[in-house]
């Protein structure tokens, strides 16, 4: 499961929904944790030429240490690239570790256990490919580590959540990856701990961890010249063949929805300066006409109020459907609802 979410994360932006080689947007790579060559890192504010990831361990006596990093590189002219990986291990606590591969060098080592019992993990990754000053960010990316992913392990004990620990990584977001809290995964993106690939996701497809039914729509949207264009690299081919096969039961079931519904109906009522709402009630959309169209739309319209929720701070959100929609069946069974405070809606 975790390789396969890597695999997925790996491709986080990389040929932006697709677009053809020739699209502005697609002019060069744009994943995030990008490990620049030197050169052009102490050139351009923002820019890095590492990636380190910090970690809390409690190590058990006699654990070792385990890391693997997992990139794209450049390869071949426009927006193509292969994938690499370099693994790492195993290390003892309180050692250090370190291996060179081309154009880089990739490092884990830690600290011997404080009297809690905890070590501070490190693991980074160094660009040391050289190259001439003054390269354009297109250059760069040349001999740049693209989509920069590292994964740590400890073969006995526990990591603590780097989203808790209070450490500082730079370039890499680490978060906690394996039921036993055994892994950490220092990925591109932010994400949260224990992070997870939603079931009805159908595979790697770009900037699948943002909306993956809008890009499968539009790669089927796309003219056969248009998907011959995109489908250049390799990689991408794979993924539009992917996207171009799933049957229409399989793209509906990527729409979104409160997929908790029945497991979390809410609340059966609330009451809101006086005025009580219940589930089921028939209510008035109020969200004005100064905000935007949408609004405009809405405003007047009646409903029904389908769930309430209250949030961490005990703010009062109503679920409704619209009652002339010729769809408010299918919204109601799929969990699809507009969302309003309670200021925003009347009773009837």
């Amino acid at each position: 499961m975790l390789d396969e979410l890597v695999s997925s994360l790996l491709y986080e932006g990389y040929a932006l929904y697709p677009y053809t080689p020739g699209a502005t947007k697609n002019a060069t790579p744009t994943p995030f944790g990008i490990v620049y060559p030197p050169a052009y890192a102490v050139e351009c504010h923002g820019a890095f030429d590492y990636a380190r990831m910090e970690c809390l361990a409690e190590p058990m006596p006699r654990s070792t240490l385990t890391a693997e990093l997992r990139c794209l590189r450049s390869a071949g002219r426009g927006h193509q690239a292969s994938e690499q990986r370099v693994e790492l291990g195993p290390v003892e606590i309180g050692r250090r570790g370190s291996i060179e591969f081309d154009g880089g060098r990739f490092t884990l080592r830690s600290d011997p256990p404080a009297s809690d019992r905890h070590a501070v993990v490190r693991a980074c990754v160094h660009n040391t490919a050289e190259v001439a000053p003054g390269l354009d960010r297109a250059g760069a990316l040349e001999h740049a580590l693209i989509s920069t992913h590292i994964v740590v392990r400890v073969s006995a004990g526990r990591f603590i959540s780097p989203l808790e620990a209070g450490l500082e990584s730079v370039n890499i977001w680490p978060v906690l990856a394996g039921p036993a809290d055994d892994v950490v995964l220092g990925a591109a993106i932010a994400l949260p701990d224990h992070p997870r690939i939603a079931p009805e996701s159908r595979g790697p497809l770009f900037d699948n961890t943002e909306i993956e039914e809008a890009l499968v729509l539009h790669i089927h949207s796309m003219t056969d010249s248009e998907r011959e264009q995109a489908g250049r690299d390799p990689a991408v081919k794979e993924m539009l063949d992917r996207a171009l096969a799933l049957a229409p039961e399989e793209v509906v079931s990527l729409h979104g929805g409160l997929k908790s519904a029945d497991d979390n109906p809410g609340e059966e009522r609330a009451t809101v300066d006086g005025v009580t709402f219940e589930r089921g009630g028939k209510l008035v959309l109020a969200p004005g006409t100064d905000r935007d169209p949408y609004d405009r739309m809405l405003n007047g319209r009646r409903a029904t109020l389908e769930r309430i929720y209250v949030d961490t701070d005990d703010g009062i959100h109503l679920a409704v459907t619209v009652d002339d929609d010729p769809g408010q069946d299918l919204m109601r069974e799929t969990g699809r609802y507009l969302f309003f405070r309670p200021h925003e809606v009347k009773t009837l």
